[in-house]
């Protein structure tokens, strides 16, 4: 009997050690650890200053004074300076005629230069990737650009290849999610995610006002990022993912179609971004919250916003301060730094709006759309990248990332800083001119007159 109790004990006591080292080894399996990452900077031929955008509006006999005075409007409010890029084909003034090498082109000018540098930033050969994530939103072609990526640098047969399109703004994140889910599968392994847009095959030529926007604020740009699982990486990494959470509300009739991609009266093919964006930013960030608030802010401040809101509640109905409004998550108590999807000035004050931040907290979305304009789903890491080269970010500071994109999304994500963030990156040539005394636009000053033309035609 007793040899029996003692064989129970024994075989409750490895169970329990089973149990535990399983779980030990889950949780260290699913650890997500970013080494480093790359954001493209393309030539300095590509520049769009005042001189070569006023060249390609002009272009556009369709336009008459209205939609000039519109195109003013928007670009003197857009938040972006003179130093972003644009695709070969619009420089040699074929926007509206581009082909198929020219989408090519763009995409290995990108992937040449970017994916190259972080393999020789990084050290990794790219045989070492084992889970390859490439995300372009507007161009997708066969064999796939993830296909493109692995017979370029000769990766591995057994490289877990995953290309996604249609995704917009958001896919940076979407991707970052996938990748995660991927290395949870694969001990000790390495993850490069890809992030770009396809502007060259995309520029829309119509006088769809609401078709315009798009032409005013996105620009060439990309990212590469370099993740592991590995614990014995864990030295040489940036950064470790705490949590990362996925909003979708398409249900909503108005959220879905703020951003799409149509054709206008005339068949001429081009992105609508509607006045609803905003409001569906807004609530696809709500919503996220929701689920966001209770990983990443202590629970004192979780205890004091919900006492706050049952006081609220209790008070009767008309009082002064019920109509104060309702209880405000302080969210710094829980972020050191944020860094948020540059999508256009209205998004960004927007978000600020919801998470009562300053302008400080907002610094580095403001000064990457005015820098870069919005590259799309790899805009977030040129945010990351000034907050570095700002050398801001330190061992133990939590980065929180927002984006946005078509649907509507609203992704997010927590990183803790682990280690060595000094890289100045794309912004070394540049970072010391940040944040300029004044980011007006001189648009104004050289076409402002196109508001004081009568008449509907306009002869240059």
């Amino acid at each position: 009997m007793e040899l029996l109790l003692v064989l129970t004990v024994l075989l409750l006591a490895h169970a329990v050690a089973y149990l535990a080292w399983t779980s030990l080894a889950r949780r260290r399996q699913s650890r997500c650890y970013l080494l480093d990452y790359v954001c493209h900077k393309p030539s300095d031929d590509r520049k769009v200053n005042t001189e070569v955008a006023g060249e390609v509006v002009q272009r556009n006999s369709r336009l008459g004074i209205s939609e000039y005075r519109f195109l003013l409007r928007v670009i003197t409010r857009s938040g972006i300076g003179e130093e972003t890029y644009c695709p070969v084909n619009i420089l040699e003034q074929r926007e509206d005629t581009p082909t198929h090498q020219d989408s090519v082109d763009e995409m290995d000018a990108f992937l040449d230069a970017t994916i190259a540098a972080l393999f020789a930033k990084s050290g990794f050969e790219p045989r070492d990737v084992d889970v390859l994530v490439v995300n372009v939103s507007m161009f997708s072609p066969a064999p796939s650009l993830a296909a493109r990526i692995v017979h370029r640098y000769g990766m591995r047969e057994d490289v877990a290849a995953y290309n996604l399109s249609g995704m917009g703004c958001s896919a940076g994140l979407v991707s970052l999610d996938l990748a995660r889910n991927a290395l949870r599968t694969r001990r000790n392994a390495t993850a490069l995610v890809v992030s770009t847009e396809s502007i060259a095959p995309n520029w829309y030529s119509g006088i769809d006002k609401s078709m315009m926007l798009a032409n005013c604020l996105f620009r060439s740009g990309g990212s590469a990022v370099l993740l592991t699982n590995d614990p014995a990486l864990r030295g040489r990494a940036k950064m470790e993912l705490s949590c990362l959470v996925r909003s979708n509300i398409a249900a909503n009739d108005d959220a879905h179609l703020c951003a799409q991609q149509r054709e206008d009266e005339e068949g001429r093919v081009g992105i609508t971004l509607s006045k609803n964006l905003p409001k569906a930013a807004v609530r696809a960030f709500s919503v996220n919250l929701r689920t966001l608030a209770p990983l990443i802010l202590p629970m004192g401040e979780l205890a004091r916003f919900t006492v706050q809101l049952m006081w609220k509640k209790l008070l009767p109905l008309g009082s002064k301060q019920q109509s104060k409004g309702g209880p405000k998550i302080n969210f710094k108590t829980g972020v050191d730094h944020f860094c948020l999807h540059p999508g256009g000035t209205a998004v960004i004050e927007a978000v600020k709006r919801s998470l009562g931040l300053d302008d400080g907290d907002v610094e580095a979305a403001r000064m990457t759309l005015h820098r870069w304009g919005n590259t799309s789903a790899s805009s977030l890491w040129y945010v990351l990248s000034y907050m570095e080269a700002k050398g801001r970010l330190r061992r133990g500071d939590r980065v929180l990332m927002v984006t946005f994109g078509s649907g509507f999304k609203c992704n997010s994500c927590m990183w803790e800083v682990k280690g060595d963030m000094t890289d100045k990156g794309a912004w070394a040539d540049c970072i010391a001119d940040y944040p300029p005394e004044s980011t007006a636009n001189p648009y104004m000053d050289k076409y402002g007159w196109l508001n004081d033309v009568e008449g509907d035609t306009l002869i240059f």
